[in-house]
């Protein structure tokens, strides 16, 4: 019996429209229900604790591990492990029947530093005003966890038990990149993350613009990151005898050549996808020409115009690199020995370092630019689109909000997806946590999320969980 619940519950929830539902949203006199007051309180203790860097995460691991011990998960089914008491990680394991590989979920509990002087109130307390709910965290991305702690404890408290087991892991160390989190786990603990793929809590989510939510996006792939050193060197002299020979000249001259290259226009099956959905929603020139790059990614003149109409349609087309640090000289009087530039570049997963050295080289074209890559590339590969993935946030998308495009990205930014990617484990960002494009304050002054899309996110994911892992 109460299997047939769990199915009819799902498809009951799955199915009817989102406006019908008001009774899982707020009761008539209002108030919250028991399931968004558990994501409060949590979204609330969580944003309280202070996880940045120089403090670590294990306070916040140890607060949700209490919370899910509450809801009735058992203390062999977690884990708290990580290379430093400091630094713990929170895995936990929700019991399924067996029917395939388990799925992981991942969200980090760290926030990047934020000063009380820089906000304009405590960004450690966390504030609701004006339908927004303020604090370090609430876009990035604590949110996220305080919706799946309080979806794993509403799950577990109704019974449901899914095909396969859920694996949640709460990390450490994303913003920082000193590889605590998901990387230590990888490297130490693989056993208790292992599965078929993962969930990406941040990796995915809505767009708002102009107040109305318009793309539901979910990420299958992440850009590369890695970072060139440009030198230029000279034997220099006194500045009251200039000659033509000059490093920083050449440096500049050669990063000018740069700043007018583009890579070529590269589609991947994600991007492919995103171009074709776009379209849809577009109209006039820019619809054409979108339809244009998809018949022919060589078509120049139609690239060109889709590229310069938003700087991240053009990051999704190709490899960028572009100057972010200058430095050279060593005194006002004397002729440069040296001039140095950092050359930034986010390649497509299917790119490659030797490629873009060779490709900067040649654009440079001066052979006393030294181009030094300056670490190791770690990149992961494209994870396929999944039918199955793609369906079900489609449907929840038209049965929350009718009329909003699904569609897969490319993140042109960096996550703890690409380390799971790379170890052979397919990724795919998903969230149901809406943002404006408008007014992005992640690792910003002042953090927020609008409220009703906090509980919406929420809601979201319970039914994504319950229709997805039945």
């Amino acid at each position: 019996m109460a299997k047939l619940t769990s199915i009819y519950l799902a498809l009951l929830i799955a199915t009817l429209p989102f406006s019908a539902q008001a009774h899982l949203a707020q009761s008539a006199s209002g108030t919250l229900s028991p399931h968004q007051q558990l994501a409060r309180d949590i979204f609330r203790e969580v944003i309280e604790i202070n996880t940045t860097a120089k403090i670590g995460s294990t306070k916040a691991a140890e607060a949700m591990a209490a919370r899910l011990k509450t809801a009735g998960f058992r203390k062999t089914d977690m884990a708290l492990v990580g290379p430093t008491p400091q630094n713990q990680n929170l895995v936990v394991r929700y019991r399924g029947k067996g029917m395939h590989r388990p799925i992981l979920l991942i969200a980090h509990l760290d926030v990047v530093e934020a000063l009380g002087s820089d906000w304009s109130f405590d960004p450690f307390t966390f504030l609701e005003k004006d339908g927004f709910f303020y604090g370090r965290g609430t876009s990035d991305m604590k949110n996220e966890v305080a919706e799946i702690v309080a979806n794993f404890a509403r799950l577990k408290r109704e019974g449901f038990v899914p095909s396969r087991d859920l694996v949640l892991a709460l990390t450490e160390d994303e913003e920082g990149g000193d590889a605590n989190g998901i990387q230590w786990l990888l490297a130490n603990r693989r056993d208790l993350i292992d599965a078929e793929f993962a969930i990406n809590l941040e990796g995915g989510g809505g767009d708002i613009q102009n107040g109305k939510p318009i793309l539901m996006e979910v990420q299958t792939s992440e850009k590369v990151y890695v970072n060139f050193q440009l030198e230029a060197k000279n034997k220099g002299g006194h500045s009251s005898l200039p000659v033509k020979d000059n490093a920083i000249y050449r440096l500049a001259a050669g990063l000018t050549r740069l700043s007018q290259f583009d890579f070529p226009v590269r589609l991947n099956e994600t991007t492919r996808l995103f171009f074709e959905r776009m379209a849809q929603r577009e109209d006039g020139q820019t619809k054409s020409d979108m339809l244009a790059l998809l018949e022919d990614p060589l078509n120049e003149a139609a690239t060109n115009r889709v590229a310069s109409s938003n700087p991240y349609y053009n990051a999704l087309m190709r490899t960028t690199c572009v100057a972010t640090m200058l430095g050279g000289g060593h005194a006002e009087n004397a002729l440069p020995q040296s001039a140095r530039a950092n050359v930034n570049c986010r390649l497509l997963p299917d790119d490659s370092a030797e490629n873009v050295m060779s490709l900067l080289n040649r654009v440079l074209a001066d052979s006393q630019i030294i181009v030094t890559q300056l670490a190791p590339v770690s990149s992961g590969p494209l994870s396929p689109l999944r039918k199955d993935i793609l369906a079900a946030v489609e449907q929840l998308t038209t049965s929350m909000w009718p009329g909003v495009t699904v569609t897969s990205i490319m993140s042109t930014g960096a996550s703890d997806g690409n380390f799971l990617r790379e170890a052979g484990i397919p990724v795919y960002g998903i969230s149901g946590m809406f943002g404006d494009i408008n007014d992005v304050r992640a690792h910003g002054r002042d953090e927020r999320i609008g409220i009703k899309e906090f509980y919406d996110g929420v809601e979201f994911m319970y039914r994504f969980i319950r229709l997805f892992a039945q």
